[in-house]
């Protein structure tokens, strides 16, 4: 039996740096509180809770003083850290370089069209936390378009400038791209900026990849990942034999396929909200069920 784990899967970048700057803090003793899930992945929140992170909600930051909070990968609008100034709050800021380059771009461009008739696009998931923070550059202004159909409710008559969520997969920015150029009033200005994350775009192509090469696909990713279920959804595209956990208790041995075992090919792989041990552990469990059915 071939048990792979991808390579490639696992914490991007951004996460890594948001889970070293928490790890850090802890190791000085004082209470670090995470505004939001550090990372869409149960057993890693869990992890840094135990070592004394707090994980809380924008309710509970109205109620804190004096306390350091960290500011995840994904970004926080203005309003977020004027509310944690007037709260004599220290800021441990993780928010993913990436996703700060794109804040900037977008409240520049805010800025510069300010009173004009400009309608700037965002594409990305309505209500994603990356989202909201962009959508703060413009106090509230941008336009959020989740599918292509909404493109459908822009005003093809007035300037559009379009930005993407750092996260959405290429060819879809792509695709919208080319619906809006194709309706836009002749002379209209019409301006797309392409600010995904290759790190986080190019896994896609690279996971249907893995899962062609494999029997059996197990994708480990916290059920709450928006990366996590667009990657596992290439998966299933790519080798239907494709099962979705979230940690490797969940694995059973009725969930592994009833053909022999010497002659399977398994790969494992997962978000960038997957960290690899989790997906080690899911490789671990396979082989002491094998080990057990024998």
């Amino acid at each position: 039996m071939i048990i792979e784990i991808d390579d490639q899967s696992g914490f991007c970048f951004g996460v890594v740096k948001a889970i070293q700057k928490a790890e850090s803090e802890l190791q000085e003793g004082h209470p670090l509180y995470c505004l939001g899930d550090i990372v869409h992945n149960t057993s890693e929140v869990r992890r840094l809770e135990e070592k004394g992170m707090y994980t809380i909600d924008y309710t509970a930051l109205h109620s804190l003083n004096k306390a350091k909070v960290l500011f995840r990968a994904h970004g926080e609008p203005p309003s977020t850290y004027q509310l944690a100034q007037q709260q004599g709050l220290t800021i441990v800021d993780a928010t993913c370089p990436v996703v700060l380059q794109l804040q900037k771009s977008i409240r520049n461009t805010y800025k510069k069209h300010r009173g004009e008739a400009r309608q700037i696009v965002i594409f990305g998931k309505k209500g994603h936390a990356e989202v909201n923070g962009l959508v703060g550059q413009t106090e509230g202004k941008a336009i959020v378009i989740e599918t292509l159909e909404e493109a459908d409710l822009l005003n093809y008559n007035l300037p559009i400038e379009v930005f993407s969520q750092t996260t959405k997969p290429l060819a879809d920015f792509q695709r919208l791209v080319a619906k809006i150029k194709s309706r836009m009033a002749s002379g209209v200005e019409f301006l797309f900026h392409d600010t995904i994350c290759r790190q986080v775009a190019l896994r896609l192509p690279h996971i249907a990849e893995f899962a062609r090469k494999h029997d059996y696909i197990f994708f480990i990713a916290g059920k709450k990942s928006s990366n996590g279920k667009a990657l596992f959804a290439e998966c299933q595209k790519a080798n239907p034999r494709s099962l979705f956990i979230s940690n490797s208790s969940e694995l059973t041995l009725e969930m592994l396929p009833k053909i022999s075992y010497d002659k399977l090919s398994i790969g494992i792989c997962g978000a960038t909200s997957t960290p690899r041990y989790q997906m080690e552990a899911v490789k671990d469990r396979i082989l002491t069920l094998v080990h057990q059915k024998k």
